[in-house]
């Protein structure tokens, strides 16, 4: 009941678009007397009624609510229409209000607000250079706690217009989130970041590169993937980009895959990402996902009997660390399905045996890297990953032995239990 009445009274807050209204141009009025204009109070106000001008439309709603508790604060507002929609390939309800759009997921939470009727289209804008004035006149307001709202406030809109699909438009929201707190000196650089991915997603990579770039110099790498969206954005300078990230990121899979691309596509031999592994197994001598990350460049490049040897090494420096037995496993599973796959297509009788028992033999070779993986980890997640490959491998064998019968009823009792 107290959560009840605290959203009845938020709601009774918000003003009407034509009230809205009103309070802007009273404050706009203030800004422009003179002696006035000099109280940093009188910013704040201006910047305080574009705030509830850009939030009367969408009334009082928030993100995830469900459509029973957003009905408490909605009160009589009903929709004009109510659609099943598809939107970047995911399934919404689309309720069409007067001066709003709102999209509920299957589960009926709320998952994006599309202001349609604004009050003013550019209000947070606006809002964002009163309070910059407010801060300049006095730096003890209230200014920076207020922009940093409508920092968020951008971002939430920058996710709707993500959710929907308008990556171009979100990256521009994303961008007047950095600058709404870049007004009183700080540095949003997930905005910044942000806005260069969804450029990105939107086809225009010079943009992106552009965001990225103001990443870089600002120290924000996102654990890597700053430098593979670099290298994807600025083919000039992809292979600096990727080396770079390698050198400080050597787990990141984004990377790696990136350089194995860059070195398979280009006329320059592969060796150079084993100089660049070696450089960092010498720096970091017990850092066992090195040989885990050689062992994937290893797969990558189908040399099968190396990347064994990788894994294994991996294993040995750290017993511990499970991916180096989720490594091997995955190789040989993988193997073995493209050899099912080629005596499956196979005529000749005495090819097709030949494929069909280095199927059965490389099969078997994932189970025990993968048991020792289970056995290690601690991840419930990864755990229940690798039981689902167990429980696939083991049924292929469950007739030839007792012991395979039971790993198979072990590891689908895993699966099953999630």
């Amino acid at each position: 009941m107290a959560m009840i009445a605290s959203m009845q009274i938020a709601g009774a807050q918000v003003k009407s678009a034509a009230d809205a209204q009103k309070a802007i141009d009273a404050a706009k009025a203030a800004a422009e007397n003179p002696k006035k204009a000099t109280k940093a109070a009188t910013w704040m106000k201006l910047g305080d009624a574009y705030v509830a001008a850009y939030d009367a439309p969408a009334g009082n709603l928030w993100l995830n609510g469900t459509k029973q508790e957003l009905a408490i604060v909605m009160g009589n507002e009903k929709p004009s229409s109510v659609e099943d929609v598809v939107v970047g390939g995911q399934q919404f309800t689309k309720e069409v209000y007067a001066a709003k759009d709102l999209y509920f997921n299957p589960a009926g939470q709320l998952s994006a607000i599309k202001v349609t009727k604004p009050v003013d289209p550019k209000a947070l804008q606006k809002a964002v250079e009163a309070y910059a004035k407010a801060a300049e006149l006095d730096p003890k307001s209230k200014a920076a706690e207020s922009l940093a709202s409508v920092n968020q406030k951008f971002v939430n809109e920058a996710y709707t217009e993500y959710v929907l699909g308008n990556f171009a438009a979100g990256s521009q929201l994303f961008e007047e989130a950095a600058k709404a707190l870049k007004a009183v000196g700080q540095t949003d650089t997930l905005s910044i970041y942000n806005a260069g991915f969804l450029a990105q997603n939107a086809g225009d990579k010079e943009r992106a590169k552009g965001f990225y770039q103001q990443c870089l110099g600002l120290g924000y790498y996102s654990d890597g993937e700053l430098y593979a969206k670099l290298a994807d954005v600025d083919p000039d300078n992809t292979k600096k980009y990727l080396e770079e990230g390698f050198s400080k990121f050597p787990e990141s899979q984004s990377i790696l895959i990136g350089l194995i691309n860059y070195y398979m596509s280009s006329e320059e031999s592969t060796d150079r990402l084993f100089e660049l592994l070696d450089v960092a197994k010498k720096n970091e001598p017990d850092n066992a996902s090195l040989y885990y990350v050689e062992g994937n460049i290893h797969t990558q490049l189908k040399d099968y009997e190396k990347a064994a040897a990788a894994y294994k090494r991996c294993a040995e420096v750290n017993p511990s660390y499970e991916f180096g037995y989720i490594g091997a496993g995955i190789m040989y599973y993988n193997l073995a399905v493209e050899l099912q796959e080629q005596a499956q297509a196979e005529l000749d009788d005495a090819k097709y045996m030949k494929l069909a028992a280095d199927f059965e033999k490389t099969l078997k070779s994932c189970i025990e890297p993968f048991e020792k993986a289970f056995e290690v980890s601690k991840d419930e997640q990864i755990k229940l990953s690798v039981a689902e490959y167990l429980k696939n491998a083991c049924y292929r064998f469950r007739d030839e032995d007792a012991k395979y019968q039971a790993a198979y009823d072990k590891y689908s009792a895993v699966v099953a239990g999630n």
